[in-house]
């Protein structure tokens, strides 16, 4: 076990942003934690990094106590932000050198490490270059590096992927693989299930300030085999067809997210002939079918919610 939170309780004035938050991050693992707006996975992460403190609880990281000032924790642990944090009058070289020599790297052992870290990320050719010159996946890429750069025990990324194009994020997931096989633990948070689903052997799902489900893929997703996702695209969307739906025996929730409908229901319920017909009579259907449980399911299930409604930012 390299990390975990115990019984971590923060809150903002009436707000308890983690309530009892009970988490355990394994040595060599990618960690996936999941969780709707607010769900408390930002406050998680700045608590177990040591940027905030918490109000009760404990947080151990490489069996020493996690507190404000603990730089030995600090010192081999790496965090990709959310926001680029990279200086834009530095060249890429000069962010990297910088940010290694923050934890104590200097001379040959700064050089190699600087050296490496933009072969990895790609920008050997680009290292005299600024970052403002740059796209904003090759920012983001320059800063995943300068968290990487004194090769932390532990690297934190939260949201890495915002805003980027395709080949950028698949740049970033298949290197956070890569990071993970070279013996780094990673603890990756997104918007996206997808990615989630791609580099994640262990998955944590958060809601209103705690862990509310958590382990591998395959087990996340037995938990609800007792159950049928329906995807359906209404001609006719309305709150009246929405109720309608819901009143169907066996329908455990119903999501709406413009014309589609994803609609949960017990297994073998027959269910599908029923909803159809309720929509044709609430001005027909574009399009209807019975999925497998995906890991968007159980998150639905769980939280009520989609991890990220459509035409919503990462």
């Amino acid at each position: 076990m390299i990390a975990t939170m115990k019984n971590v309780v923060k809150r903002y004035g009436d707000n308890m942003a983690l309530d009892h938050l009970d988490l355990n991050i394994n040595q060599g693992e990618i960690l996936g934690l999941l969780g709707p707006n607010g769900a408390g996975k930002t406050t998680a992460i700045r608590s177990l990094t040591g940027l905030i403190g918490i109000d009760s609880g404990d947080i151990e990281v490489f069996g020493k106590k996690q507190s404000l000032n603990n730089k030995d924790i600090k010192r081999e642990m790496g965090l990709v932000t959310q926001e680029i944090t990279v200086f834009n009058d530095l060249s890429a070289r000069e962010n990297l050198r910088y940010f290694g020599s923050l934890y104590g790297l200097k001379g040959a052992d700064l050089d190699s490490n600087v050296d490496r870290v933009l072969k990895f990320i790609g920008l050997t050719d680009r290292a005299s270059k600024r970052p403002k010159s740059f796209s904003g996946g090759m920012q983001r890429r320059l800063n995943i590096g300068c968290a990487l750069v004194h090769r932390p025990k532990l690297l934190i990324m939260d949201e890495p992927t915002v805003g980027i194009d395709p080949q950028s994020r698949n740049h970033i997931l298949e290197s956070v693989k890569q990071i993970a096989a070279e013996g780094t633990t990673v603890v990756y948070t997104s918007h996206y299930m997808e990615e989630v689903q791609a580099i994640c052997n262990h998955i944590a799902i958060m809601d209103t300030g705690r862990v509310i489900a958590e382990g591998s893929l395959e087990e996340l997703v037995g938990r609800i085999q007792h159950e049928d996702t329906i995807r359906m695209i209404a001609l006719a969307p309305s709150d009246a067809l929405t109720e309608s739906i819901k009143a169907i025996s066996g329908v455990k929730s119903v999501t709406v997210v413009g014309t589609s409908y994803t609609i949960v229901s017990g297994a073998d319920s027959g269910n599908l002939n029923r909803i159809m017909e309720v929509a044709v009579g609430h001005g027909g259907i574009a399009n209807i079918a019975a999925d497998k449980s995906t890991l968007e399911d159980v998150f639905l299930t769980l939280t009520g919610r989609k991890l990220r409604d459509d035409g919503e930012g990462a």
